[in-house]
């Protein structure tokens, strides 16, 4: 017996010591990854501050990005110098874990290099410069006295007139005429806001020399944004074109970049305008089960009448959000990883023009401001009983509790607390997936009607019950059309010509938007083609659910499964195929 123990101990010693080599070789592979990656977030972020300061890194505060051509030309080539090494880099060195960062990172410096080259964010598109004063954080998010934060807002006004003659300097002749008139809008609305609400959020400052110094920087601020709208419309609409569209092989190429897809991009709209089909099928059954005499517009109509009166929009939409919250723990589809509540607050003023609701979360590195807020927009207090009316429609039950789904639990929210809990390193807290973060909140929509939300009795719904379930199915279904008509009309304006008045038109017929709001829509498309990843998202994410309810058979379950999918941070949905599949194979098989 004391022979065999010898001859085992013998073997496992030999063994380990084959191991150390290769696995001295990985923790010194990944502690040198994890110097280029610290060093790759602390110049990131450094030339995008206002980042920072939304992660909750307040050591940016009162900064924002230097747009001169000296600092886009190092930027750029910073980018390039991190791509390089990162392409060339020892992979066989780094553990897995190491590895997926490795992509992660290369996806964010490929993406932002596709901004500089191929998008050419900071040349051909106005809106870089006109969305470049966001301040809304310094009044929104009580992370530190009002007078310091102020102070901050003063910072950045100053630095407004710098920022818009880089613009002129930089900007091309002749620019996108999508990208000129919403340039124009968000110039113009950006000044309207420095010059009301900004205002009026600082009011309570005592401080005469600071608020006189406020003032003073406003001021110029709002003048300069004012001439650059005029600058806009008299040099550079006049000659504005239409030739927004990326191409298909750099559409291929951000697919490849942002969510290392690799799919063709007529693979994915064959699987959108599939999808697509198949949802205007879904709605069309909702609205046969609510009342079969009318057609689906009509019964949304009569369910949208259905809402809460002025004074009760925010009571009743605080108290169905915490149903929602129930539902989840009585059903056991996520963890909660705290006992904390959003805060279901009116939108604030100065943001009321632009958000509908909205959830506000403070960043991951945040340790003061914590708060949460779910923001709901009620009507205009000027407007009249009709116009409330019409404004309350879109507050109904169904369509409110589908928004609060995405927006809050479990949504993004939700996402916001698992990725706090989570062991994530601080690579995967600052950097993310559109395609994830997007996805997840638009998958919880449907997933939630999937378990029985809306139901009163799970097993066995009455009438009433399937009725009321048709409701919000009807609600939820609405919601995806938009966003499969968006991942349709991103593919065809990017790769197949598509011009903004058929894109316009495609809204209206298949997702039944009216005119004003779809033609909006297709706008958005030519300069965010990004947004067709709010479905690519979602289909992923269910793929991902079947290939791993496959895997663990009997010990499969919703809330382990969402547990565990919400575990690492926010990458790419492919990234975290690798994670949690055990078969290579499956990897790639991301639809």
């Amino acid at each position: 017996m004391n022979r065999h123990f010898c001859a085992l101990s013998l073997i496992l010693i030999i063994g380990f010591a084959r191991l150390e080599p290769a696995a001295a070789a990985a923790a010194a592979g990944d502690a040198e990854f994890a110097r280029v990656a610290d060093n790759f977030l602390a110049g990131y972020l450094a030339w995008r501050p206002q980042t920072g300061t939304a992660l909750g890194l307040h050591e940016y505060d009162g900064k924002i990005t230097d747009f001169g051509r000296a600092s886009l030309a190092a930027e750029r080539a910073r980018l390039k110098t991190v791509d390089r090494l990162l392409a060339r880099w020892p992979v066989s060195q780094l553990s897995p874990t190491a590895y997926q960062d490795l992509r992660l990172l290369q996806a964010t410096v490929r993406g932002e290099l596709f901004k500089f080259d191929t998008l050419r964010s900071y040349t051909r598109n106005p809106m870089t410069y006109a969305g470049a004063f966001d301040v809304n954080i310094y009044i929104k998010r009580n992370f530190a006295p009002l007078e310091e934060r102020l102070r901050s807002t003063v910072a950045i006004l100053q630095q407004v007139p710098q920022v818009l003659a880089d613009a002129r300097a930089n900007l091309e002749g002749a620019l996108a005429q999508p990208f000129v008139e919403t340039a124009i809008e968000v110039a113009n609305g950006s000044a309207d806001f420095l010059s009301q609400d900004l205002v009026v959020a600082f009011k309570a400052v005592t401080n005469a020399t600071l608020m006189a110094e406020f003032d003073a920087s406003d001021q110029r601020a709002v003048a300069e944004l004012r001439t650059f709208v005029k600058w806009l419309e008299q040099e550079r609409l006049p000659h504005a074109h239409a030739h927004y569209a990326l191409g298909r092989k750099n559409y291929a190429r951000m697919l490849r970049n942002d969510e290392l897809l690799t799919l063709s991009p007529e693979r994915v709209l064959q699987l959108g305008l599939a999808e697509l089909r198949r949802e205007q099928t879904n709605l069309a059954e909702a609205a046969r089960q609510i009342d079969p005499a009318k057609t689906p517009s009509e019964v949304f109509r009569e369910i949208q009448k259905d809402h809460p009166t002025e004074v009760a929009l925010i009571p009743d939409t605080r108290k169905n959000l915490e149903a929602i919250r129930q539902f989840l723990i009585d059903r056991k589809i996520v963890s909660l990883p705290t006992d904390g509540r959003v805060r279901v607050e009116e939108t604030p003023p100065f943001a009321r023009a632009t958000s509908f609701a909205s959830m506000d979360t403070p960043g991951p590195f945040e340790t003061k401001a914590t708060e949460a807020y779910y923001y709901v927009t009620p009507p205009d207090a000027k407007d009249t009983p009709e116009k409330k009316d019409e404004w309350l429609t879109a507050f109904n039950y169904y369509t409110t509790d589908v928004v609060s789904i995405h927006e809050a639990y479990p949504g993004h929210y939700l996402q916001f607390l698992h990725l706090n809990a989570s062991p994530a390193n601080r690579l995967r807290k600052i950097l993310n997936s559109y395609a994830f973060v997007e996805g997840w909140a638009h998958y919880a929509e449907q997933m939630a009607l999937d378990e029985g939300f809306g139901l009163s009795h799970y097993d066995a719904p009455t009438p009433a019950d399937r009725r009321r379930a048709a409701k919000y199915r009807l609600a939820q279904s609405d919601e995806a059309l938009l966003r499969l008509c968006r991942l349709c009309v991103s593919v065809r304006i990017h790769c197949q010509g598509m011009t903004v008045e058929a894109a316009t038109k495609f809204f209206v017929d298949n997702c039944y938007y009216e005119p004003k709001p779809a033609r909006q829509e297709a706008i958005r498309g030519t300069f965010d083609p990004g947004y067709l990843y709010y479905t690519v998202g979602k289909l992923q994410l269910l793929k991902l659910r079947r290939d791993w309810q496959a895997q663990e058979g009997d010990a499969f379950s919703l809330q382990r499964f969402h547990d565990e999918l919400l575990n690492h941070g926010a990458p790419p949905i492919r990234l975290l195929r690798e994670i949690m599949l055990h078969d290579r194979a499956q990897w790639a098989q991301v639809f």
